[in-house]
């Protein structure tokens, strides 16, 4: 089958995530262009992932959806499950990465909350970041699946936004470093990684780089 995934051209942000099993897999996929109309009846934001007749959003959806037929998930109901539910808390992570330097409004500017985006990361840093990877610590399987891939990309993520603060934090949590090495060396994904297909991270997508909200070490 041949996949189509739609999701905005100029950033990784929540499509990467897919984009990484599919690229991954060798899997048959493409953009699908922009249909707003269609986009608003079958899904409420991008990303969504086209397949046949299905329409498939948001993005740990559509990873449980592909997990199976990629190869990227248990076959046991029982392993499936648990393995969403911890993408699913992956994508809770994701939103306070976001919320570091947005804690008021999506639709404002940062520059307009910057007071409130330097306590929030302040706190975010200090607190949340080592909740989540202590939890992810324990918690990935050493069986691979579509989980590493995205918790690959949170740690490429957080260096790009926070590199200070993942100086101070990431050597306490090595099975996760293990993993981020593990998925970088896989040969597909390298080749991914260094092609013009991988949208390089910016200003613009989920994890930004804001020196002022970054800790020191």
């Amino acid at each position: 089958m041949r996949y189509q995934l739609y999701y905005w051209p100029s950033i990784q942000g929540r499509g990467e995530f897919v984009r990484l099993a599919l690229e991954d897999a060798g899997a048959d996929y493409g953009d699908l262009p922009p249909k707003e109309n269609f986009l608003k009846r079958q899904a409420f934001a991008p990303p969504f992932l086209k397949a046949g007749r299905l329409v498939i959003p948001p993005t740990a959806n559509i990873l449980l959806y592909l997990g199976g037929r990629l190869g990227l998930a248990p076959k046991a109901e029982a392993a499936r499950l648990r393995l969403h539910g911890l993408q699913l808390t992956l994508s809770d992570w994701l939103v306070e990465v976001h919320d570091t330097h947005h804690p008021i409004a999506g639709s404002l500017y940062y520059e307009g909350q910057k007071p409130e985006a330097k306590r929030r990361a302040a706190i975010f840093l200090a607190e949340r970041l080592p909740k989540f990877m202590r939890y992810f610590e324990r918690a990935a399987d050493e069986r691979f699946s579509y989980l590493h891939l995205s918790l690959f990309q949170m740690i490429e993520g957080l260096r790009y936004a926070f590199p200070n603060a993942m100086r101070r934090h990431e050597r306490r949590y090595p099975r996760l470093l293990r993993i981020h090495d593990r998925v970088a060396s896989r040969p597909r994904l390298s080749a991914y990684l260094s092609s013009g297909r991988r949208i390089p991270f910016n200003q613009y997508g989920i994890f930004r780089r804001y020196p002022e909200l970054d800790e020191r070490s």
